[in-house]
């Protein structure tokens, strides 16, 4: 139960809804109780008349008033648990936006490497799944559980009042029948995390199909997904016949022995009545209390059903809430700023260092063999330079470590003479803009694209970045311009159109490092072209860091710096590195043979 207290923890500030609601079913549970007094009553009254010892008139009298007191009741009990109902769904909606809300703050915070070992759209599913069983479960609760708990005191303690053997027995059946039904916990928690393992892997493979559902279906792979979905999901029917027979065979036994309790108690009831102890009214005041105290008993079984679904669901939760975050991360509320700005004084650049430094960095992706060994170079204010190499050589790593999506293992990396391990994360990406060779585009419209880094920017601002990165033409033959809807990842466009959008927000950014990860490899040389001259734009008066894939923007560069399984193998300017024999070398002489398979496997054209 550990796990529902900290939900109740994390939302405190509901507390004022959980009152309500609690307050609802207290006066709901009064109301109910007085039902079988009233009815009581009546049956004594209406023995009395039929006895002779009240007469007629005035036992019609008091029955006529004994049922409006059982109309005003039911009445009272009608709107109160509406209200209560009312404050209930509004409760558990603030719950869902509450731990939303804090999963995704959590996620945006998580370090790459979570987000290297998980599907994107697993971590959707269990978003769904856990937060629905917690609300769910948090709103059963408020609802019922201090009604619930009210009723039973009060039936104690009335049977205690009439015959104290009927509150031993139902001293008894309590936790007798908690702790037989606490029995299937362990198992039935088990196989339940079984399912939802299945159910999560199935979900976050559809996310992931209908996400490149143009590869599903250029592939012809649709019988192939839809086959894996089907065993995925049809595995989770042995697991529920399991997990079934289990909680049933376990139901069997726990109302067997309610059963055989109540027997006992209306034993008690009826024999005690017919020896003169009860009136006809007291048995049936004692029966229906009887039945109001096997009520919560017997559903005793729905309610620890959906504690252990919940519990389930907040281990998963806590799961993630509890993955440590990156300690240079600077952790803000939901409601925190959003203008792309740091929220902290900046960090003042060093004078005279230079702008990107590597030490002597080592790294590896996984506990392993390292993927850079001793990279050390540094990039001054103002200079552009590449990292040219074969395909997986390190080009795009060193990126990933510059904008502080991992840590060296050893060395270090500094930004204007910082070292970045000791800058917030914030500042030291809000000092780098970034065009990838994916183009990395939202689903909203071209301008929230471009003023996706400075979402404050205005129109003026937005229309002069898509000028700058060649892209205003073709914006404008859009029916919304710069309205205009370009769907899920920027389907709407082509490539050269997404990276021209993508150099537009680089530009917009107006960070002093920019970083072009192969930003034209996926490009035709039409729109490389095109691009092209985005980019030239954009590196102007900025320093730039490249990894090469054209060998004339490689020519135009003040540095070169080749990697050759995760090493630094030269560093210079293209001209001395033109005949060194070096890998640069190597491209210039694969270029004028036109061995473009050779050149292939450098990421490299001409």
């Amino acid at each position: 139960m550990s796990s529902l207290l900290r939900i109740i923890r994390f939302t405190r500030s509901l507390a004022p809804l959980y009152t309500a609601v609690i307050l609802a079913s207290v006066l709901t549970a009064a109301a109910g109780l007085a039902v079988p007094f009233l009815i009581g009553h009546a049956t004594d009254t209406v023995t009395g008349a039929v006895s002779g010892e009240t007469p007629t008139s005035a036992a019609v009298r008091t029955v006529v008033l004994i049922a409006a007191g059982v109309l005003v009741a039911e009445l009272f009990t009608t709107v109160v648990s509406n209200v209560g109902g009312w404050y209930g769904d509004v409760m558990s909606n603030r719950m869902r936006t509450i731990l939303s809300v804090r999963y995704y703050d959590k996620l945006l915070h998580l370090p790459q490497r979570w987000f290297d070992g998980e599907i994107t759209g697993t971590i959707v599913a269990r978003l769904n799944r856990s937060i629905t069983e917690i609300t769910n479960f948090a709103k059963m609760m408020s609802n019922s559980f201090a009604s619930m708990l009210i009723t039973t005191v009060a039936v104690l303690a009335i049977s205690a009042w009439y015959a104290w053997p009927l509150t031993l027995l139902l001293l008894i059946v309590f936790p007798v029948y908690v702790w037989l039904t606490s029995l299937t916990s362990v198992k039935w928690q088990r196989l339940e995390a079984e399912k939802n393992e299945q159910v999560d892997i199935a979900s976050g493979r559809f996310a992931e199909v209908v996400g490149q559902i143009r590869v599903v279906k250029s592939f012809v792979s649709e019988r192939r997904e839809l086959t894996d979905f089907t065993q995925r999901f049809g595995s989770t029917d042995a697991t529920t016949r399991e997990q079934s027979s289990h909680w049933h065979r376990m139901d069997v036994i726990r109302r067997a022995f309610l059963n055989l309790v109540f027997f006992g108690i209306y034993v008690i009831i009826f024999v005690r009545t017919v020896q003169g102890a009860f009136t006809l009214g007291e048995m049936v005041l004692l029966v229906q209390l009887m039945s109001m105290a096997k009520a919560p008993v017997e559903s005793m079984s729905f309610v620890i059903d959906s504690a252990q679904r919940a519990l389930a669901g907040s281990r998963d939760y806590f799961r993630v809430m509890e993955t440590p975050v990156d300690p240079r991360i600077v952790l803000q509320s939901a409601h925190g700023r959003a203008d792309g700005e740091p929220a902290e004084a900046p960090v003042e650049p060093v004078p005279g260092a230079p702008v990107i430094s590597f030490h002597e960095v080592d790294f590896a992706y996984e506990d392993g063999e390292d993927v850079l060994h001793g990279i050390d170079f540094h990039v001054d204010p103002g200079e552009k330079i590449a990292l040219v190499g074969e395909s997986g050589g390190g080009k795009s790593t060193i990126v990933n470590l510059l904008l502080g999506l991992y840590e060296p293992r050893q060395g270090s990396v500094e930004v204007v003479g910082r070292p970045s391990a000791d800058l917030p994360l914030e500042q030291l990406r809000s000092r780098i803009g970034v065009v990838f060779q994916d183009a990395s585009l939202f689903s909203g419209t071209i301008r929230e694209n471009i003023a996706y880094g400075r979402p404050g920017a205005s129109d003026e601002e937005v229309v002069e970045a898509a000028r700058r990165a060649n892209a205003e033409a073709f914006v404008l033959r859009f029916p919304d311009g710069y309205e205009q809807v370009i769907g899920e990842r920027g389907l709407k466009l082509s490539g050269g159109q997404r990276q021209r959008i993508a150099v537009a927000r680089a530009i917009l950014k107006d960070a002093p490092v920019l970083v072009l990860d192969e930003a034209t490899s996926a490009l035709d040389t039409k729109a490389e072209i095109q691009v092209q001259k985005g980019l030239d734009e954009l590196m102007a008066g900025r320093t730039s860091l490249i990894i090469a894939h054209r060998l004339s923007t490689i020519a135009e560069v003040d540095r070169i710096v080749t990697l050759r399984d995760g090493n630094i193998d030269e560093i210079g300017t293209p001209a001395e590195l033109a005949g060194t024999g070096g890998i640069y070398a190597q491209l210039l002489d694969l270029q004028s043979s036109g061995d473009s398979r050779r050149l292939a496997k450098f990421d490299i054209t001409g």
